[in-house]
This record gives structure tokens, C-alpha cells and sequence, in this order.
């Protein structure tokens, strides 16, 4: 019954604007919000907080485009803290291990929401840094995480082989199994065939590979499928079946070696000289002593008379 009906009460203020956190400590203080007019009032966050959206700075919300909608974000908590951001995955996906630390924007803002990295490298470069098997730095190794790496954990890590050693054949068959050729250490891992063969070299027996001296350069005669079958450069390095002769007059090799023992072979097995007064011609004036040893190979290296 005062005056001019002043000063007067809204106890139903909830009925039409609720008030709760920041708004409730200012409920006494009708003119911070109305300033004399109740008619027309905004009742959107942005009507009135417009210049709080514009002056933001961490995050800048005008270069970002973020939606002038506070409620999505935040509460009406003193100081707009806390505050969520349910649209993150519109900026960065948030998945994997990352999903796991969406509540603690720290870890990756470190408290500065303005030109965050979006790239792994951006966040990860120690860890590239600090990587030591393989060592990513001296492999040169590529710096986009996800060529080899989920967003789940660094491990298991998927890697294209064929850009330091292509695995064909045999070789592709334990392309999963990382350890049979790394034994669990990437680095200086052997690209040659004898560093880490060389002890199905040294065990071979038939033919004996050490005591023959044939090279370790295993490709030269196995191919990646498999040890066998192989292929050997006879005439080169030992007697010659592909030309000359004997070129067509063997189709295995256990033709010439007997029981497939390949350091031994006999000229007699396959020339049996039937006609032996021939034999004898052929021989005139050889010493006896070689003529009868049947040391072939010693006068007839390449298998002509």
C-alpha cells in the first residue's frame, strides 16, 4: 500500500524466467536485468550476454563459430565455469583413448583453447621424439600417428613393411608376427637374406652350402616362397649341363648325383665305355695311373673329349 505501489515483489519471477545459479544472486536486483522495462525482457542467454560471447578469448567463440546458445555449454554458474562441450567431435573426434580423457580438457588444452593442435603430431611429437624401438626419428619414420596407430592405444600398430622391406612369399605369411624376425627389437633388424638365415646356411647337408662354398646371397638360387625348389647356376660355378655336351641329357639332378648326395657325382655311372678298345684309343699315351683312376673330371673339366 506504499506509494506509487514501490516497492513491490515477484515472487512467481520462476513462473515466467527461472533463476537459479548466477541469476539467483542478482534476483534483488531487478534493474541489472530489466533496466526499468519489463515489458519485452529477452529471455535467451544471448540477448543478453551477447558482448560476453564476443569479448571471449579463450576460446575465442567468434573465430570459432561456436553457437551463441550458452546454455549448450554452460550452466548459470558464476563465471560461466564449469562448462561443457557436447559438440567437440564438430572440431576434433574424440575417440579411442582420446574418449577417455574428454572430461579433463586440460590434458590436451593445458588450459588454452585457441590453436590447439588437430593433428597427432601436433600433440605427440615427444613421444615420436622418445620412440627407441623402433626409433621412429632415425628410421624416419612417418610423423602421421595414424599410418601405423589407432586412437585406442599405440599398441597394436599396423605398418607398411614394404617401404624398408617388401614380404613376398613365405615372408608374407608371418607378416603378423612381428617377433619371428625382430625377436622384439626394431631396430637395425638384418634386410638381408644370411642375417637371418645364415643358420639354415650352416646346417644345410645336401648340398653341404658351407663346405661347398656357395655364396650366402641366398636369392641367388632359392626364391621367398619356399628353400625348395631352387635353381642353381651349374655351368658357372661348377660343370656345365645346360650347355656343351650335356646340355639335354639329364632332366634331375639325382641323374648325375647319386642319391641326391650333391657333393659327389661319378662321369663312369653315366659313361660306362662299353667299347673298350675305343676307350683305349681315345687314351693313347695317357699314363696309366690316371687313365685307370677314372678321374674323369680332372682331364675332361667341361666334359669334352
Amino acid at each position: 500500500t506504499e506509494p506509487g505501489w514501490m516497492p513491490a515483489t515477484f515472487a512467481i519471477h520462476d513462473d515466467y524466467y527461472p533463476l537459479t545459479g548466477a541469476h539467483l544472486d542478482i534476483a534483488d536486483d531487478c534493474a541489472l536485468c530489466h533496466n526499468g522495462d519489463y515489458n519485452n525482457t529477452p529471455n535467451t542467454c544471448d540477448a543478453c550476454h551477447l558482448p560476453d560471447y564476443n569479448l571471449s578469448t579463450n576460446p575465442d567463440h567468434q573465430s570459432l563459430g561456436l553457437p551463441v546458445s550458452c546454455d549448450d555449454c554452460h550452466t548459470t554458474d558464476p563465471d560461466w565455469m564449469p562448462a561443457t562441450f557436447d559438440i567437440h567431435d564438430n572440431y576434433y573426434v574424440l575417440n579411442g583413448a582420446h574418449a577417455v580423457i574428454a572430461n579433463d580438457c586440460f590434458a590436451c588444452h593445458m588450459g588454452d583453447y585457441n590453436n590447439t593442435p588437430n593433428t597427432c603430431i601436433g600433440c605427440h611429437i615427444d613421444d615420436y621424439n622418445d620412440t627407441t624401438n623402433p626409433d621412429h626419428v632415425d628410421a624416419n619414420l612417418p610423423t602421421d600417428c595414424l599410418q601405423c596407430h589407432t586412437e585406442d592405444a599405440w599398441i597394436p600398430s599396423t605398418f607398411d613393411h614394404s617401404m624398408y622391406y617388401p614380404l613376398n612369399g613365405a615372408h608374407s605369411l608371418i607378416a603378423n608376427d612381428c617377433n619371428l624376425c625382430h625377436m622384439g627389437d626394431y631396430n637395425n633388424t638384418p634386410n638381408t637374406c644370411v642375417g637371418c638365415h645364415q643358420t639354415d646356411y650352416d646346417d644345410a647337408t645336401n648340398p653341404d652350402h658351407a663346405t661347398a662354398q656357395f655364396p650366402t646371397t641366398c636369392e641367388d638360387c632359392h626364391t621367398e616362397d619356399a628353400w625348395v625348389p631352387s635353381t642353381f647356376d651349374h655351368d658357372g660355378m661348377y660343370f656345365p649341363i645346360y650347355s656343351g655336351k650335356h646340355e639335354n641329357e639329364w632332366s634331375l639332378c639325382v641323374d648325375c648325383h647319386i642319391n641326391a648326395d650333391y657333393t659327389s657325382f661319378s662321369c663312369i655311372d653315366c659313361h660306362e665305355h662299353n667299347d673298350q678298345i675305343e676307350v683305349d684309343d681315345d687314351h693313347d699315351g695317357v699314363p696309366d695311373y690316371i687313365y685307370e683312376s677314372s678321374a674323369c673330371y680332372a682331364c675332361h673339366p667341361i666334359g669334352e673329349k
